[in-house]
């Protein structure tokens, strides 16, 4: 027994730093990011406070509240670093506005109940004066916790080059002392639609992983959908705060119906519609309504006008494919992303015919396109459609070989042609 009780320790330590991870861990940086305003500095204390977690836990048990515990630790590790960086300049008010924090929970229990920061954080994260380019995957890193490797995978660029960028935009904000607050109205056309796009983001990242078997995006999908409903509640008449909650709520209501029982991936076309979420719907077209009563379209609004064609099927049994193509068009003319083009060729292939939707992949750069999955599982599906069986096997493989997903890997092997 004795040599079993330490395995379970470090076991039971683990699932609840990881749950602490995932239900907090972008609240609890911008909470001491706010205070101490270094970035990198709050992650590496956070760092810290999660190694310290995994030391000590496993022999004293897990404390009642693990975020508390965890905020504590960062914050006395922001002490130390500061009185360490005795020559850097902004370490006194990092050690002042950090000592002065942790009077505050002393007398107050601040830390059983710290207030969320991430809107600040996330516009902190969009302003002028950090590199456009940087904005949205700072964002995802900061406040959701993606690494720098999955979010390089995401805009297409290398490993390293996201890392520095990353580094460099952290740096910007410390340096210029940035304050952590939610910028006045007539600031909001510059940081805003960055501060959409990472919501966007984040939930596709976590929607990509239906089953949340892996650990990096656990989570993530909820936590999105948190920061879309926080963001249409401080700003109810920005018809594209509305229009990103419709979509993101739109696709939630499907969560369940995309795998069967056994697991395998389900297409949109092939879904149990009785098993999508009619509550979620209903919010969702009630946010659309409300954005597309203010008379300003938007990308978002487009997106969340597409998913409720598609949504209409549990209802009447069929898709609406004219309708989900001409839309598709009117979002590309907005939005023309990989994603978007993809998509929309999809759409024209059943509104008009799988050549219409070849006719539109053929027309997209091949460098663009060349390690994009959902191209080449379209492609293949569509060129099984007309009959080219030794073409759609080509680009099936290529599929196959890009997708992260085994089920999604099964799924594109059973339709490949024999």
């Amino acid at each position: 027994m004795p040599d079993t009780a330490p395995d379970a320790g470090d076991h039971d330590a683990r699932r609840a730093a990881e749950r602490a991870a995932r239900a907090s861990y972008g609240r609890l940086v911008a909470y001491l990011s706010a205070r101490s305003r270094d970035v990198a500095g709050a992650e590496d204390a956070l760092a810290d406070a999660f190694r310290a977690a995994l030391e000590t836990w496993p022999a004293r048990g897990v404390p009642e509240r693990p975020e508390a515990w965890l905020l504590t630790a960062a914050r006395r590790s922001l002490i130390d670093a500061a009185r360490r960086a005795t020559t850097r300049s902004d370490a006194t008010a990092t050690l002042v506005l950090a000592a002065e924090e942790a009077e505050e929970t002393r007398m107050n229990g601040l830390a059983d109940a710290f207030p969320d920061e991430r809107l600040k954080l996330l516009f902190v994260c969009a302003h002028p004066i950090i590199d456009p380019a940087a904005r949205t995957p700072l964002m995802l890193q900061t406040v959701l916790g993606l690494d720098a490797g999955r979010i390089a995978a995401a805009f297409l660029t290398s490993p390293t080059a996201m890392g520095q960028r990353l580094v460099r935009a952290k740096a910007r904000i410390r340096e210029a002392g940035l304050r952590f607050d939610i910028p006045e109205r007539p600031d909001w056309p510059d940081r805003l639609a960055a501060v959409l796009e990472a919501v966007y983001a984040a939930y596709g990242t976590g929607w990509e992983d239906v089953t949340g078997s892996d650990p990096r995006r656990a989570g993530l999908a909820g936590e999105a959908i948190d920061l879309a409903r926080l963001l249409a509640a401080l700003i109810p008449d920005e018809p594209e705060a509305l229009g990103l909650l419709a979509f993101v709520l739109h696709c939630e209501a499907r969560r369940r119906a995309r795998r069967g029982p056994d697991g395998a991936f389900v297409a949109l076309a092939e879904q149990d519609t009785t098993l999508w979420l009619v509550p979620l719907q209903r919010e969702a077209e009630e946010a659309l309504r409300r954005a597309a009563g203010m008379g300003r379209i938007g990308r978002f609004q487009m997106e969340a006008a597409i998913q409720s064609v598609h949504a209409l099927r549990g209802r009447s049994g069929r898709t609406d494919w004219p309708a989900v193509a001409m839309l598709h068009d009117a979002l590309a003319a907005l939005s023309p992303t990989i994603g978007v083009l993809v998509s929309r060729a999809a759409a024209h292939a059943e509104a008009h015919g799988a050549p219409a939707g070849l006719t539109l992949l053929d027309a997209m750069p091949s460098d663009v396109v060349k390690s994009y999955q959902p191209f080449w599982a379209l492609r293949a599906h569509l060129l099984a459609r007309i009959g080219d069986a030794a073409a759609a096997r080509q680009a099936y493989g290529l599929a196959i070989g890009l997708s992260e997903d085994p089920a999604v890997r099964q799924f594109l092997r059973r339709r490949t042609p024999d």
